[in-house]
């Protein structure tokens, strides 16, 4: 009975892998269309298995969670009907194994092989060969993305209204209105929130769009990798072959000579192809440190946009929404507070925010101003002296009306060293950082000549009233 029972269920199994699940693949091709097909359904594979109570269960297979989670959304419902119609008594489930899993046949259950896919983020994948017996390093080359980080999610006022509007723009044109779109701001402004939001929506609305989203240092380890197993080949055709590349923080290639080169070809490639760049940094192209001129002046090409700090009414909308989204009333004093206290970035902000929700949860306690400021002390505390010599530098090119890069530059004239030397004596009075690291943030200066700088500008203080006053002033619209 045992050995008939085991036929039966091989039998079953064999229907299912090799006559069912073609014929559900055909199905699906024809009513969704070439293009999606091969997109998001040809890489799935049917599994089919029986409990010990003899109930049996298919499991169609994806490669990646955000494949799985895309095709059950999107096209769950009918491939659910089409599957129950011949399997009428099966259970259903979506899940996620390896792309490269290999064919495996046990008492009960198929494991069925999984074609390589075109993945939602990784536009070549095509296996490449190899010196070494190790895989290639280049399938799935784009980093996850967040599913927080979305264009509904993003709140919009005046210091990002320019960045998002341009987000919004080539995330919803295939013609690059400008190539590149090169996004900057401090920490915690919004810049890779903007990448992650432009990614999404591609993804949902094209997504026959090839895209690569990933940092500028998992491309340059993907290119020391290339480079080591002998398969820049590869490499070259799978990132110039994109719709869409997207890098967030490029700073950090600044210095790398070979790193350069590479993005240098690939960013060209891409444009004269009319194919979609999109960069991230902390600063603007021309203010970028250890970066060929070259490359500056390509990053520069399109559209340039600044992600200003938040206003206060800004910041208080982002708190709004966050509250909202957490489902958890916060009285509007704490808002204020928090708005007015917390300005350096929206992360620290929503972490605030996050804390006194959570504590009130879980402590059971009411969240008013003086909880806030119990639970929040340490913050409270670390973000009254957290000024940047980068915010420092910014405002004092403002004031003086030179550019930034003047105050990382080997230029002595007195119109362009008389603020650099404020914006040292400043950032000497208002950050904790020493007097070696000051330097080093203005060009590679020795930390003699930040004192010669605090020195100078003390004297200077005081017996000019009218300069005295310009630096107070610069202070004071620092600390604000």
């Amino acid at each position: 009975m045992k050995v008939q029972e085991a036929s039966a269920v091989s039998q079953d199994l064999e229907s299912f892998s090799k006559n069912s699940f073609d014929e559900i693949q055909i199905l699906l091709r024809k009513r969704f269309g070439e293009t999606a097909f091969r997109r998001w359904l040809a890489p799935m594979a049917g599994t089919f298995t029986q409990d010990e109570n003899k109930r049996s269960a298919i499991t169609l297979v994806l490669p990646t969670r955000f494949m799985r989670d895309w095709v059950e959304a999107h096209y769950g419902e009918v491939i659910r009907a089409i599957v129950l119609a011949r399997h009428p008594d099966a259970s259903l489930t979506f899940a996620v194994a390896s792309p490269l899993a290999k064919a495996a046949q046990t008492k009960n259950a198929i494991d069925a092989a999984v074609v390589t896919p075109i993945a939602p983020l990784s536009p070549i994948t095509t296996p490449t060969t190899m010196a070494s017996s190790e895989a290639s390093p280049l399938h799935d080359v784009s980093a996850d993305l967040d599913p927080r980080f979305t264009f509904d999610n993003f709140v919009v006022g005046k210091p990002n209204e320019l960045a998002y509007a341009a987000a919004r723009r080539v995330a919803d044109t295939e013609n690059p209105a400008f190539n590149p779109l090169f996004l900057y701001g401090g920490v915690g402004l919004g810049k890779t929130h903007l990448m992650h939001a432009i990614a999404w929506h591609i993804r949902t609305h094209y997504p026959h769009r090839r895209v690569i989203y990933m940092s500028a240092e998992k491309f340059m380890y993907q290119f020391v990798r290339a480079l080591r197993f002998k398969d820049t080949v590869s490499f070259k055709d799978q990132f110039r072959s994109v719709d869409v590349l997207m890098i967030d923080d490029v700073q950090f290639i600044g210095g790398k000579d070979t790193t350069q080169e590479e993005f240098f070809h690939t960013f060209n490639a891409l444009v004269d192809r009319n194919r979609q760049v999109i960069i991230s940094a902390d600063k603007s192209p021309q203010d970028l440190d250890r970066m060929e001129e070259r490359l500056r002046s390509r990053l520069g090409w399109g559209l340039v946009a600044d992600l200003h700090p938040v206003t206060y009414e800004l910041r208080l909308g982002i708190l709004h929404a966050k509250a909202e989204k957490l489902g958890c009333p916060v009285p509007d004093k704490v808002m204020e507070f928090l708005a007015h206290k917390i300005a350096s970035n929206v992360r620290e902000l929503e972490g605030a925010l996050n804390r006194i929700v959570a504590h009130a949860q879980l402590v059971g306690r009411t969240i008013s101003l003086e909880m806030t400021q119990d639970v929040l002390s340490d913050m409270l505390r670390a973000s009254e002296r957290r000024i940047t010599i980068d915010e420092i530098q910014k405002k004092v090119a403002e004031h003086y009306n030179v550019r930034v890069a003047d105050m990382h530059s080997a230029r002595r004239s007195r119109a362009v060293a008389r603020p650099r030397q404020v914006a040292m004596y400043l950032a000497k009075q208002l950050t904790p950082r020493s007097l070696p690291e000051i330097g080093r943030k203005f060009g590679g200066r020795d930390h003699t000549t930040v004192i010669h700088a605090v020195r100078k500008i003390e004297e200077l203080s005081a017996y000019d009233a009218a300069f005295r006053e310009d630096v107070e002033l610069l202070r004071r619209l620092l600390q604000s």
